[in-house]
């Protein structure tokens, strides 16, 4: 691990995970942290007023008069990552897809640990490459972290075709232990993934982080180009110049966003969009500014 490299990306996400931790803890996710994750403490007589579905049976019956159960509230806030490194998130233009899904997830990160967060992740690409369940600390944020620096520089033959996007919203489904809040960050190009979301989302508030580049939508006028696929070694032809196929390429990204968009939201999951060309700290804290004024 080149540590002078991790320390020095850290320090300069810091500040901009505190602005985004402040907004994640003020934000419409404080119910994660109550309700959800009470734990049971004691038991004391019941008072009039209290609530009877408090009552615990077994010590009122075992005494022969009135107990409720008492709760301690879990103060502390789950964040999971689910990260695509899969081919086809290293393509972009000036930067790579990846490269700002990493940079988005340190900062996603940098500001659980500094709320005292459980944090926890999967990494896959066409299988898991790392996982780990949901914990507090800074030695596991900085081995996360590690781990997240690491991406960029896998050998190509420790790489793996395809995505298990389903798998890894499956895996991360049986780590979480109480309703975490979820981060997928991906550019959703695998299949299959559509019902593992919706069930994910059912018990954990879920943000879906779709990670774009210009050209999804607007190509260069370069001619013809060739084009070659590395999650299905397909390749074809590119008429740039010609109007009606980029008109019917701005189409289709169009129709894909927009039907991820409607699905996300008719599952109670957060879409964002993040552009290779973004900020992605000024876009997060947009995202969770929002979510403070709901």
């Amino acid at each position: 691990m080149n540590t002078t490299r991790l320390a020095k990306k850290a320090s300069q996400l810091r500040l901009s995970a505190i602005s985004i931790a402040e907004n994640m803890q003020n934000g419409s996710f404080r119910s994660l942290y109550r309700g959800q994750g009470i734990e049971f403490s004691d038991v004391r007589e019941y008072l009039h007023g209290d609530n009877v579905r408090s009552i615990d049976w077994n010590v009122t019956a075992r005494m022969g008069r009135a107990f409720i159960k008492q709760y301690e509230e879990d103060k502390e806030l789950s964040v999971f990552l689910i990260l695509d490194c899969s081919r086809s998130m290293e393509s972009g233009l000036d930067s790579s897809r990846l490269s700002q899904a990493q940079e988005a997830a340190a900062l996603l990160l940098l500001a659980a640990e500094h709320i005292s967060g459980a944090i926890g992740a999967v990494f896959f690409d066409g299988k898991i490459q790392f996982s780990c369940e949901p914990k507090a600390g800074r030695e596991n944020s900085m081995m996360i972290l590690s781990k997240l620096d690491k991406l960029d520089s896998a050998p190509d033959d420790e790489k793996t075709g395809g995505s298990v996007l389903p798998n890894a919203i499956t895996g991360a489904a049986k780590l979480l232990k109480k309703r975490s809040l979820v981060f997928i960050l991906s550019d959703f190009r695998s299949a299959k993934w559509e019902k593992p979301f919706a069930r994910l989302a059912q018990k954990n508030d879920v943000i879906a982080v779709k990670i774009t580049s210009p050209t999804d939508s607007e190509l260069p006028n370069i001619g013809t180009v060739p084009f070659f696929d590395p999650e299905t070694n397909k390749k074809g032809l590119f008429p740039t110049l010609s109007k009606r196929f980029k008109h019917e390429w701005r189409e289709a990204n169009r129709q894909r966003t927009d039907s991820w968009k409607d699905f996300c939201i008719k599952h109670g999951a957060s879409p964002v969009l993040l552009s290779t060309e973004d900020d992605a700290a000024l876009v997060l804290s947009r995202f969770f500014k929002q979510k403070a004024r709901l």
